[in-house]
């Protein structure tokens, strides 16, 4: 081990992985402790000892314990061995599709000196780390290698194989680092290969990934009662030993990573104090890419299949708008680390899937409902879409409140849904005119009922018609869209994944890493109003829908983005001023009153 902090994180490791088998120890031996004790009492009766009707009674109650104990202990030792660990849903890359990446670890790990990763696996995320996924996870022994030395009279040392873990590579960072860059963030990751190869630390890491699937075996539901009750003593073993065992467990994976942050310590250590900056920079860009671009299309049952060439790009535009770093364009003109892969696009695409699914919910496998979508369909495929999709909401729930297409009874019936509409409803209230509608049964927001001053449960602290109509608008879409998601949720989205990371897909429950909190209410009208504006843009005044990398769907008037909009519909909604929104219609040529295209 190179370097003292190696040395003693090195030590510190074993020394708490013993300390883990030190608690398997134990419940070993309180699991044989009444088999011991029948041992000693069927011993004492056999010398003539232990006899009479007293150790008669003791020698049958003791035995029944014993073996009522010993089932349970072998029971539970069963579950633990076969209970499946839970593996993280990754996209795996054979040598085959990737031989210049497989290549590169390699060389790093004898650079490193450490046993070079079993196989290489890729994960939506901006994180790297090693994963063993051994099953079962005992090893045969192996004979000694045939250059160690041969010491006379010395008694040959059985160890184990310890297969060499999975190494799981943060997608984005293939596409946005470059090769150099990569190997330096990869290099403390490779060099946990080194303590995971210690039989102690692999023994221990076993023992308490075996437990925790255990717990997760015994909280399964859809079981009989009797079955219910054997399941939850399984989980309450398990969770005592878990308990005994985690501080130990926490301080030997601490003491892991110190001595493998050491080993990697001489080992391009200059450039990756450079390549922590662009980390921090992906793990930015991508959860930007998510929330602001992926989600709406999501949201359309369309997913993009080119997510990390995304990253990217968002990235790229991130840099040039905030000047982030000097001489970005040189760094541009390295080989990017995505080069290592033979087939990209491909490797791309999957990865997308998945982060579909663990982000969003979904089938394993595209459908009518479920489609991929290329970038340069994007404007027109999604968001065109989601703006019909969200104006057509809007316009029904405005006619399931009885909202008339104008103000004015003697204005002839426009042929279609209007803008216009839309804002003389929230503008130009008549209160002798208001439609009698029941008052929405949950609060708008995300708040204590009793800060809800502005909901129409409490039309007197909000004396304002037009805010008030708002208010009623915005908890009627939020219920649409309530519905509309239960009635989706209740029809099958296709079949779940099948593979190695299958089991984490069984319950159903996706999402498993949601993206956002329910929208408020105000949020969903305020999308819906700027959907309609939109809407009527590209109706009336020539306008297009457009992708920001950074910001999601855009308008686009002339070309140009128009990034003042969303002030102006929020004073209509959350003030009742028309004014600045109707000044900006006119200024682009947008004209409300004419009919626009809804889904």
């Amino acid at each position: 081990m190179t370097g003292t902090g190696g040395e003693l994180g090195a030590r510190a490791a074993r020394s708490r992985a013993l300390a883990v088998l030190r608690v398997r120890s134990r419940a070993l031996a309180v699991a044989l402790l009444p088999a011991a004790a029948e041992v000693i009492l069927l011993t004492g009766a056999a010398t003539g000892q232990f006899t009479g009707q007293g150790w008669d009674t003791a020698r049958w109650v003791v035995g029944v314990l014993a073996v009522l104990v010993l089932l349970a202990a072998g029971g539970i030792a069963l579950v633990v061995a076969r209970a499946r660990p839970a593996a993280s849903p990754t996209v795996p890359v054979s040598e085959h599709s990737a031989p210049d990446l497989y290549r590169m670890v390699r060389d790093l790990a004898d650079r490193l000196d450490v046993p070079a990763p079993s196989a290489i696996a890729l994960t939506p995320d901006c994180d790297s780390w090693l994963e063993d996924r051994t099953h079962p996870a005992h090893a045969p022994p192996v004979t000694r290698a045939h250059d160690e030395p041969v010491i006379p009279g010395a008694r040959p040392e059985r160890r184990l194989a310890v297969p060499a873990p999975v190494l799981v590579i943060g997608s984005p960072f293939l596409w946005w680092m470059r090769v150099a860059e990569l190997r330096a963030v990869l290099a403390p990751v490779v060099a946990g290969t080194g303590p995971s190869a210690q039989p102690d630390i692999a023994a221990a890491r076993r023992f308490v990934r075996g437990l925790d699937a255990a717990v997760a075996v015994a909280d399964a539901p859809g079981r009989s009662p009797l079955t219910r009750g054997v399941y939850a003593a399984l989980g309450r073993v398990a969770r005592l030993l878990l308990r005994g065992c985690r501080e130990h467990a926490a301080l030997m994976e601490r003491g892991v990573a110190t001595a493998a942050a050491e080993r990697a310590h001489a080992v391009d250590y200059g450039p990756r104090i450079a390549a922590q900056e662009q980390v921090g920079l992906a793990y930015a860009g991508w959860d930007r890419l998510l929330t602001k671009v992926a989600l709406p299309a999501w949201r359309m049952g369309r997913w993009p299949s080119r997510l990390d060439v995304g990253v990217a790009a968002a990235l790229t535009e991130l840099s040039r708008r905030d000047r982030l770093a000097d001489g970005f364009a040189a760094r541009l003109g390295e080989r990017p680390a995505c080069d290592l892969l033979e087939e990209p696009g491909s490797v791309d695409e999957a990865v997308s899937l998945l982060t579909a699914r663990l982000f969003h919910g979904g089938p394993a496998e595209s459908g009518p409902s479920w489609a991929p979508v290329d970038w340069q369909a994007y404007p027109e495929e999604v968001v065109d879409r989601t703006w019909r999709a969200e104006a057509a909401r809007l316009h029904r729930v405005l006619d399931s409140l009885g909202v008339s297409p104008s103000l004015d009874p003697a204005t002839p019936d426009p042929g279609g849904p209007t803008l216009a509409r839309v804002l003389d409803h929230l503008t130009e209230p008549a209160a002798d005119t208001a439609p009698t509608v029941p008052a929405p049964t949950a609060p708008l927001d995300n708040e204590d009922s009793e800060d809800n001053a502005d909901t129409p449960d409490s039309p007197d602290a909000d004396p304002d018609p037009a805010t008030e109509r708002s208010a009623l608008l915005a908890a009627r879409l939020s219920a649409a869209l309530a519905r509309e998601e239960r009635e989706e949720s209740a029809v099958p989205r296709g079949a779940r994944a099948q593979g190695p990371d299958s089991a984490l897909w069984e319950d159903g429950d996706l999402p498993l890493f949601p993206l956002q909190p329910p929208r408020t209410g105000r949020e969903l009208l305020a999308a819906h109003i700027t959907a309609m504006i939109c809407c009527a843009a590209v109706d009336t005044a020539g306008a297009a829908p457009g992708l920001d990398w950074l910001d999601g769907p855009t308008l686009l008037l002339d070309g140009e983005r128009a990034a003042d909009l969303t002030p102006k519909v929020h004073s209509l909604i959350e003030e009742g001023d028309p004014a600045p929104l109707r000044a900006w219609l006119a200024e682009c040529g947008i004209r409300p009153e004419k009919p626009v295209r809804l889904v």
